[in-house]
């Protein structure tokens, strides 16, 4: 029992990278604020208004694909 606690103990695990902060609003690329955002689908926007921007652009490009 002993040998396999060791054993856990000696692999390192691989450092994991910080995930990068989003700083800018994907549909009109202004700077976000703290005060100001927008969570929706994993993402953060400026404003509802541009977050239904780029929702009606995001079927058009896949359109186009």
């Amino acid at each position: 029992m002993a040998e396999t606690e060791t054993k856990q103990a000696a692999k390192p695990e691989p450092a994991k990278a910080p995930a990068e902060k989003q700083t800018n609003c994907p549909a009109c690329n202004k700077p976000l604020k703290k005060l100001k955002r927008y969570y929706r689908n994993g993402k953060l926007y400026c404003n509802k208004k541009c977050w239904q921007k780029a929702a009606k652009a995001k079927p058009k490009d896949a359109a186009k694909a």
